[in-house]
C-alpha cells in the first residue's frame, strides 16, 4: 500500500517541487500530486513508483511503510526564520521525522539513558543563568569545563542527532517527544558554533518544555543559559581578568572550548569589559581574524558517542549496513545525514546498497538483542 505522506517526505529531504520531481521522472504534476495526497494507496501503478523511487533514491519498501511520526514546525524553533526559506525548513523537519523512526529501532536494540533534565519552563523565577547553575549543580560537574557537550546530552538521555544541512540558517533545533528530549546540531558549522548551538537547544529542552520556544525572548534566554552553562561564571570570574586583552582571550576561549566571540561577549555580561571595552574587542576580532573562520579553532568536531557505541556492537554481532537499510527502509545517505556521518555507512559492503540483504525469510535480521549502549 503506497503511502502518500512518505513521497512528502522523500520530496522534501531532496529538496525538489512537485513540479521539479514530475520533470525528473517524466510524470504528469496531476498524476503526481495524487500520488502525494491521497493518503493510503491499495492500487498503484508500478512503473510510476518505481520512477518516484528511483529519481529521489529512496528504495520502495520505504513509500510502502507506515505512517512516522512527524516533527512539526510548530514545535520547533528555528533562528533565523526571516532568513529562512520554506524548502530548507521543510528538510530539515523531514529529516527530524527520518531520525524519529531511527532512534525507534534503536530503542528496541539497545537500552539507552532515560532523560535526567530539570524542568524551568513553569518557573517565571528562575533566569537563564540561575537555570544553567541548576542543571550542573543537578548533573554534579560543578564549575568544570565541558569535554564534550554531545557526549554531555548523551549522558543524560538527550537523542542527538546530526543535521547535514547546508544551509547556515539551519543552525540547529530541539523538541520534546512523549517525554524524550531530541537534539539536532547542522554539521556544517565550526566545532566551537556546534558545542554553542547544542547548549542553546539544551536551554530551549530546559527553559520552554512547557512554554513557547519561539520568538526573539526565547532565543534571548537560550543564548544566555548557553553561555551560563558552557561559561560559568566563579569559572571565568576566577580566570580572566578584568578589561582582557584579545591575545588573552584567545588563549583562555581554549580551557571552555568557545569561540572567542563568546567568550568576548560572556566578559561584558560578567561585567569583566565595560560596553566600550567590549566593543573595541568585537572590533579587533573582525579586523584580525575576519568573521568566518575561529582563530584557533577546535579541530575535531564533537560526534555522538551512543551512535559510536550502537555501531560497533552492530559489527561485532555481523549485522551489516545492508541489513540495517533493510529493516529501516531508508538510503544510506540519509542514515549517514543524521548519524554524524559515522563510518558505519561509509564502509564497503559486500552485497549492493540498491539490493537490501533479508537475513530471514520474513525479512527480519535475526542478530541478538543488543544491551551495550550506556
Amino acid at each position: 500500500m503506497f503511502n502518500s505522506l512518505r513521497l512528502k517526505i522523500a520530496r522534501e529531504r531532496r529538496g525538489l517541487t512537485k513540479k521539479a520531481l514530475a520533470e525528473i521522472t517524466g510524470i504528469t504534476t496531476r498524476t503526481l500530486s495524487t500520488y502525494e495526497n491521497s493518503g493510503l494507496l491499495d492500487a498503484t501503478d508500478d512503473v510510476v513508483v518505481e520512477k518516484i523511487a528511483t529519481a529521489l533514491r529512496y528504495p520502495i519498501e520505504f513509500f510502502n511503510a507506515d505512517n512516522p511520526e512527524l516533527v512539526v514546525k510548530e514545535g520547533v524553533s528555528f533562528r533565523a526564520m526571516t532568513k529562512l526559506s520554506s524548502a530548507k525548513r521543510d528538510a530539515a523537519l523531514s529529516a527530524g521525522t527520518l531520525a524519529l523512526e531511527f532512534n525507534q529501532w534503536l530503542e528496541n536494540k539497545f537500552n539507552l539513558r532515560k532523560p535526567n533534565l530539570i524542568d524551568c519552563s513553569s518557573d517565571s523565577y528562575t533566569d537563564p543563568e540561575s537555570a544553567a547553575q541548576l542543571l550542573r549543580e543537578h548533573w554534579n560537574i560543578g564549575e568544570l569545563s565541558i569535554s564534550n557537550m554531545v557526549h554531555l546530552l548523551e549522558s543524560h538521555g538527550v537523542r542527538v542527532f546530526s543535521l547535514s544541512e547546508n544551509c547556515v540558517e539551519v543552525d540547529a533545533f530541539s523538541f520534546w517527544l512523549d517525554e524524550k528530549p531530541f537534539v539536532f546540531l547542522n554539521t556544517m558549522k565550526t566545532a566551537e558554533r556546534s558545542r554553542f548551538d547544542a547548549a542553546h537547544e539544551l536551554a530551549h529542552l530546559v527553559l520552554h518544555k512547557h512554554s513557547s520556544n519561539n520568538g526573539r525572548q526565547a532565543e534571548e534566554q537560550a543564548d544566555r543559559f548557553a553561555s551560563a552553562f558552557l561559561m560559568p561564571k566563579g569559572s571565568v570570574l576566577a580566570k580572566v581578568p578584568a578589561y582582557p586583552s584579545l591575545d588573552q582571550l584567545l588563549k583562555l576561549k581554549k580551557y571552555w572550548k568557545v569561540s572567542l566571540a563568546a567568550l568576548i561577549r560572556r566578559t561584558y555580561d560578567l561585567e569583566l569589559s565595560s560596553e566600550w571595552h567590549y566593543r573595541q574587542l568585537s572590533i579587533e576580532l573582525s579586523k584580525v581574524y575576519g568573521r568566518k573562520l575561529e582563530p584557533e579553532g577546535m579541530k575535531i568536531m564533537e560526534t555522538s558517542l551512543v551512535l559510536q557505541k550502537a555501531f560497533a556492537k552492530l559489527r561485532e554481532n555481523n549485522v551489516s549496513r545492508n541489513d540495517v537499510l533493510f529493516e529501516l527502509k531508508l538510503p544510506r545517505d540519509e542514515l549517514s545525514a543524521i548519524s554524524f556521518n559515522n563510518p558505519f555507512f561509509l564502509f564497503q559492503s559486500v552485497s549492493s546498497d540498491s539490493t537490501y540483504k533479508k537475513s530471514e525469510p520474513d525479512g527480519r535480521i535475526s542478530a541478538p538483542r543488543l544491551k551495550a549502549v550506556n
